[in-house]
């Protein structure tokens, strides 16, 4: 069996304070910890049949709520009804919401943890890689209205984050791929030698935990220093979206065919030949991110992208004007930038290119 080192907690400024990103290999002794009188429990579904045995006592009290985690229900319409389960489960003043799951716990956790009683404590035991190496620090929460995505949310950083590695033990491939997929992001926003770094040891990651780990710990002390000095996203952090444009139009054109984190890496592969097309970075630059952007995307590779839907879909992005888009590009030295560009037809004839050339 694999021994995992414990690395040291990671401390995160916030405007509440500082709050710890706890590294453990043993999860379930944290959450057995809890005093189940004045704690509740926010659970993904899939998570509570994976870890029934390690999650008995909870699930065997009236004390959770269970979450399907998809997106339909981080929607506000589902809201009153995990308002009423809470209230019925107890849940009071000063008492203490856990969030276990992936993303979409988190920003259903964050968000009822910031408007039930004017705001309670909540912390968060991330359990995919996605939510473990990006989202689990920043304070973020997003919440779908109607046909608007992600149009509320708040600022409110957990107690504490409690990592583990082993729950990626239960992820499928994609879901790994996905998580590496932003750990990469971070790490190309970080510097070139970052990337380097990464790349280098991609192969490695994949099958050691303790190097996975030391990875997810790079991502948030690089995610950290942004996240430090922009909290409330209004400037800095906003290259954190790196991939982001294309990447959320290619899920939009595909019909959400690809995952998020997969979408990011074809769209940070995407808009490297972009910038390369229109002069703003070198061939050279393209290529050194190319291959591990083309293996770590490589089970969607199949999966095709009309380049038309693509661009009408990042003409529509909140960031964009009709003829302007708003993106973030490396520029000649490797550095990820945050400019406007013109939809010109050297543009949307990259965006083609790339679709015929590289992603078929």
């Amino acid at each position: 069996m694999e021994v995992l080192l414990v690395f040291e907690d990671l401390l995160i400024k916030s405007h509440k304070g500082k709050y710890a990103v706890k590294f453990t290999s043993d999860w379930e002794r944290t959450v057995n910890s809890y005093d189940l009188k004045t704690t509740k429990f926010i659970i993904d579904e899939n998570i509570s049949n994976l870890y029934q045995d390690e999650l008995l006592s909870i699930l065997s009290k009236r004390n959770h709520l269970l979450i399907n985690a998809n997106e339909e229900n981080k929607s506000l319409d589902k809201f009153p009804k995990y308002i009423q389960s809470l209230v019925d489960l107890g849940l009071k003043r000063g008492h203490t919401l856990v969030a276990i799951g992936g993303g979409i716990t988190q920003d259903i956790a964050c968000f009822l943890a910031t408007t039930m009683f004017r705001g309670l404590e909540w912390i968060f035991i991330p359990t995919t890689l996605l939510a473990q190496s990006d989202s689990c620090i920043g304070s973020k929460s997003s919440i779908n209205s109607g046909n608007i995505k992600n149009i509320l949310g708040t600022f409110t950083p957990p107690k504490e984050i409690i990592l583990d590695v082993t729950f990626l033990n239960t992820l499928e491939d994609k879901d790994i791929y996905s998580g590496i997929g932003e750990m990469i992001k971070v790490h190309a926003i970080n510097s070139v030698e970052s990337f380097d770094n990464i790349n280098d040891s991609y192969d490695e990651l994949l099958v050691n935990k303790n190097i996975m780990e030391s990875f997810i710990r790079n991502s948030l002390l690089f995610k950290k220093k942004l996240i430090e000095i922009d909290e409330f996203d209004l400037g800095p952090r906003n290259v954190m979206n790196y991939g982001h444009s294309f990447g959320h139009a290619i899920e939009t054109a595909t019909n959400y065919k690809i995952p998020h984190g997969i979408a990011i890496t074809i769209g940070m592969d995407m808009a490297n030949y972009v910038s390369f097309v229109l002069g703003k970075t070198t061939e050279k630059h393209f290529s050194r991110m190319h291959s591990v952007l083309n293996k770590n995307s490589s089970l969607f590779r199949d999966t095709y992208i009309d380049p038309e839907l693509l661009l009408n879909a990042l003409a529509k992005d909140k960031k964009n004007t009709s003829d302007q888009l708003r993106l973030i590009l490396p520029n000649l030295e490797g550095e990820i930038t945050i400019d406007l560009y013109d939809r010109s037809p050297l543009l949307e004839q990259a965006v083609h290119s790339y679709c015929a050339e590289y992603h078929n």
